[in-house]
């Protein structure tokens, strides 16, 4: 299966959205995003992003697709029409396989998960995730969406300086796989 990284980000409770939204505005975090899901060391490739159907409905019409980038949403709807160039998987596993054929090998670099919730559970327990590049946000939010505990089976690497936007402080962290098996195996 294709190896992918995660991109969240999360409030202390590890709050991620209320009523299908982000909770907080960061223009610091957007940008983030879009360097983190866009940049490629060999310029004839792009990156692919794998999405939930709400969170490719939660993406402002004039972001979505997310340019730039392959973008492949999960769905259980077969009957969902998306815009030309998007992919569509009924599941995690084939969104990964979808990636992995070699006409779309070629031309992507690296798979980022961005979201919902249900992806997010899904992802961190596979040993393809090799790391989650996170932004912690140190303010607590009214969320109702969380992402799923992960500290027992990633380390903490490379961690930014705090950054400040009006009151909400945040910094951003990556975190990497400690060991090379599913979450719970023996």
């Amino acid at each position: 299966m294709t190896p992918f990284n995660i991109v969240v980000a999360m409030d202390p409770n590890r709050g991620i959205g209320k009523d299908g939204r982000l909770p907080w505005h960061l223009k610091g975090d957007l940008r983030h995003f879009r360097e983190i899901t866009t940049t490629t060391r060999d310029k004839n490739k792009r990156n692919a992003v794998i999405m939930g159907r709400r969170t490719w409905d939660s993406l402002p019409d004039p972001f979505r697709p997310l340019p730039g980038r392959i973008n492949v949403v999960i769905t259980r709807n077969e009957q969902l029409r998306l815009p030309e160039g998007v992919l569509k998987a009924g599941g995690l596993a084939l969104a990964l396989e979808l990636l992995d054929k070699k006409e779309v090998r070629e031309t992507c670099e690296m798979v980022f998960v961005i979201g919902g919730a249900q992806i997010y559970d899904q992802a961190v327990c596979l040993k393809e995730c090799q790391a989650i590049f996170l932004t912690q946000i140190l303010n607590s939010f009214p969320c109702d969406t969380f992402f799923p505990p992960f500290a027992d089976h990633f380390r903490e690497g490379s961690v930014s300086p705090r950054h400040k936007e009006g009151l909400v402080e945040y910094f951003f962290a990556e975190y990497h796989r400690k060991t090379s098996g599913r979450i719970g195996a023996a």
